[in-house]
């Protein structure tokens, strides 16, 4: 089974009306020390590297964001301004002409999606969700 699919979904989970996707890369890490499910040659790859991950996947794990709201979110290699958490499971952080980032743990992985300039948060924040949901009702 390919992780990698799971990128093609969530892109398109973050359709408006007219049919503009919100979601231009995502990934796949696991919770326990945020290696990566999907690949990075996939088309809509989010490339984040093994540090960012793993730092990404120790807060979840931990449920302590302090370090995000202290230096911030690094997704390839761009520092994101950590704007909240919900539940000790869903973080948003966006930047400046860089877009913005969603990031949802389920039981043993963080669905992570980045939202271009100029396009809807909102609309990529449903597609993690479905993606971290259906995740979680897997026990995954």
């Amino acid at each position: 089974m390919s992780w990698d699919s799971y990128i093609d979904n969530l892109v398109a989970q973050t359709k408006d009306a007219s049919g503009t996707t919100h979601c231009d890369k995502a990934c796949i890490i696991g919770l326990d020390g945020g290696a990566k499910w999907t690949s990075d040659t996939h088309g809509n790859a989010y490339k984040i590297t093994p540090t960012e991950g793993a730092n990404i996947a120790k807060c979840f794990k931990s449920q302590d964001f302090s370090p995000f709201m202290a230096s911030g979110v690094f997704g390839e290699g761009v520092k994101y301004q950590f704007l909240r958490e919900e539940d000790k499971k869903v973080v948003f952080a966006k930047k400046k002409d860089h877009g913005s980032i969603t990031m949802q743990a389920s039981k043993t992985a963080i669905v992570l999606g980045h939202c271009p300039e100029g396009c809807q948060q909102g609309n990529l924040n449903k597609g993690v969700a479905i993606i971290a949901e259906y995740l979680e009702s897997l026990g995954m």
